[in-house]
């Protein structure tokens, strides 16, 4: 992988003009003029440097996007598992694929993401500094690694699914992400279109286990991580009002205006609500409404008490906090999946 990142430095990089000063002869013996020509000269680019755009293009440095990511298939893997007895080397086999895929996901949503949105980034103070707002990468660099991810990320769900688990990973894969920077310039909807592209995992991983799309528990559990994403991805948007106004990047934020408060509660006790019904229509044991469903109502009161929606810094602290939540979620899932295994043995 650095081999082909230096490759693609070298190849799309724009270089730098020689300093017309550093071409002028030096007199041997002038001491002043060697010791400037030499610190005129550009150092040459250490194998990190070029490998730290890169990096930071796919948020290595930011997990709380695949940990968002990695939750819905976790959780639909452990209902699946918990709903056909899945033999639990199984069940940890499909949580390290899972891991791997939010990883594959969330590195090409960004990479898609910050192509399509480079000149807007420019002109957020949050976002002028990634790699290609700030020219570290150029826009040709950026796409050729953006069809690598996709082509490992093929290659990865060819490998790991079969049938129709492998298509709606492809789906969530490419065009649903592709789609998703897109809406922020013609809709204020765009975290919409984001709660079916960040959640689309549960089905894959629903579907992998079960070797059926059962209509029965799939909405609900959708619906559920839909009104999660609203939820939380409202206030992600909080951290640039000023500026998205400025750029012309729409958001629920942006169109809720001071009834932020109100759609975050909505959103809050609808995730709740269906993820309860989830929870019935799959079966689930005391342990899931207990763990799960009480643990998520605590702590969606304890974000919505302490989010300040007006400094940035809190706006990303209760981002991040969601992925703390998907903890509590699982834990309850796990249990109930646990117990129900070992009662059967």
């Amino acid at each position: 992988m650095k081999t082909f990142l230096l490759f693609l430095d070298a190849e799309f990089s724009t270089m730098s003009s020689a300093n017309p000063t550093s071409l002028l002869p030096i007199a041997e013996n002038d001491e002043t003029a060697i010791l400037l020509s030499h610190h005129e000269f550009k150092k040459p680019r250490t194998t990190s440097s070029v490998v730290r755009p890169y990096l930071e293009l796919i948020r290595f440095e930011k997990p709380t996007g695949t940990i968002l990511m990695f939750w819905p298939f976790a959780w639909g893997l452990t209902m699946a598992a918990y709903r056909t007895g899945l033999p639990l080397t199984d069940f940890l086999h499909g949580l390290g694929r899972a891991l791997v895929g939010a990883f594959l996901l969330r590195s090409s949503a960004c990479t898609v993401n910050d192509i399509l949105d480079r000149d807007m980034d420019a002109g957020v103070e949050r976002t002028r500094n990634r790699p290609l707002p700030s020219g570290a990468i150029s826009p040709s660099a950026a796409t050729v690694y953006l069809f690598v991810q996709y082509g490992l990320g093929c290659a990865f769900f060819w490998y790991t699914e079969t049938g129709l688990a492998f298509w709606i990973a492809l789906f969530q894969l490419i065009p649903l992400f592709a789609v998703y920077p897109l809406l922020k310039r013609i809709t204020h909807w765009p975290q919409a279109w984001l709660g079916f592209a960040m959640n689309f995992g549960f089905v894959t991983a629903w579907i992998s286990v079960t070797q059926s799309a059962d209509l029965s528990v799939l909405p609900a559990a959708m619906a559920s991580c839909w009104f999660w994403t609203m939820l939380y991805d409202t206030v992600y948007a909080c951290q640039d009002l000023k500026d998205d106004v400025k750029v012309g990047v729409r958001s629920t934020a942006l169109l809720f205006g001071t009834w932020i408060r109100p759609l975050l509660v909505s959103c809050g006790v609808l995730f709740v609500v269906m993820l309860a019904c989830a929870g019935v229509l799959n079966a689930q044991g005391p342990m899931f409404f207990l763990v799960s469903v009480g643990g998520t109502c605590v702590h969606l009161l304890w974000q919505y008490s302490t989010v300040d929606l007006g400094v940035p810094k809190s706006c990303w602290l209760n981002f991040t906090r969601n992925g703390h939540l998907g903890w509590i979620i699982w834990s309850g899932l796990v249990l109930d999946y646990v117990l129900a295994l070992y009662s059967t043995q």
